[in-house]
């Protein structure tokens, strides 16, 4: 087992040889230069493009042990709420270390980098990625701190309708915009919501993420809907899901498209 002390000089040692264990994971590893370091992953893991060619080992439901312990890696950097424990448990009882990802808050993938850079000796470039992202992040929480609050419905999923509430992580990036969920209150963080429910908040704006901003055949077709103000005003939003869901610095690219269309919806409804 290979040790997991760095060097404050980047580049010094040999590479750890890594499993990678969630998508969000592997792209802040190759954010950071590390992505030679990943010998497998889980399913889902396909950015940067390189990452598709990275032999996977399992998903959020079950891992392949045994093909782990055979690649003897270095370090398993695991997703806590994103793997199944009783698998990690298993791991660890054949003397595997597993370190684990659990960014909870917008500002933690900030944290998430610079832990990561500790363990790859890659201290520099995360540290400096870290701090454009808080920066971005800030910048972006002050820009719309005193906005006019914009009534949103997020549709998670559609069959059975979901939503986001409470500490979610896409709740808080409604938040960062401005937007006022009347579902927030709620404690869990992706409750299921009935269509009733959504039609008599009268949402102004609907966002409904998409895998690569491509139409989503399952996704509710709002335009059948059209007494309520999104549908009548067409403020429905499609953002990259691929890039929201995942706890990386690329998820402020579509924060940022986020708060421009819910800064367009004001406009719309004159509450600037």
């Amino acid at each position: 087992m290979a040790s997991l002390g760095v060097s404050a000089d980047e580049g010094e040692k040999a590479p750890l040889r890594i499993v990678a264990l969630a998508p969000h994971v592997v792209e802040s590893l190759f954010a950071i230069g590390a992505g030679n370091s990943i010998i497998a992953t889980s399913e889902h893991s396909d950015y940067p493009e390189a990452a598709k060619q990275i032999p996977r080992v399992g998903n959020y439901a079950r891992l392949q042990i045994e093909r782990i312990v055979q690649l003897s890696p270095d370090i398993i950097i695991a997703w806590r709420t994103g793997n199944p424990q009783d698998d990690l448990a298993r791991l660890k009882k054949y003397g595997l270390t597993v370190v684990y990802s659990n960014p909870t808050t917008l500002e933690s993938v900030a944290d998430e980098l610079i832990m990561l850079g500790k363990l790859v000796n890659k201290q520099e470039t995360a540290q400096r990625l870290a701090n454009q992202y808080l920066q971005r992040l800030n910048t972006l929480k002050l820009e719309y701190a005193s906005a006019p609050p914009v009534t949103g419905f997020y549709e998670l999923w559609a069959r059975p309708l979901r939503t986001v509430a409470n500490k979610a992580w896409l709740q808080q990036q409604l938040e960062v915009c401005g937007v006022n969920n009347p579902f927030s209150h709620l404690h869990e963080d992706y409750p299921l919501v009935s269509l009733e429910q959504v039609l008599a908040i009268n949402p102004q704006i609907v966002i409904q993420p998409t895998p690569h901003s491509a139409k989503n055949a399952d996704a509710l077709d709002w335009s059948v809907y059209p007494h309520i103000l999104a549908s009548k005003n067409d403020l429905i939003f499609h953002p990259n899901a691929d890039k929201t869901h995942r706890m990386t610095v690329r998820m402020l690219e579509e924060v940022e498209r986020l708060c421009a269309f819910v800064d367009q919806a004001r406009q719309r409804y004159n509450t600037k």
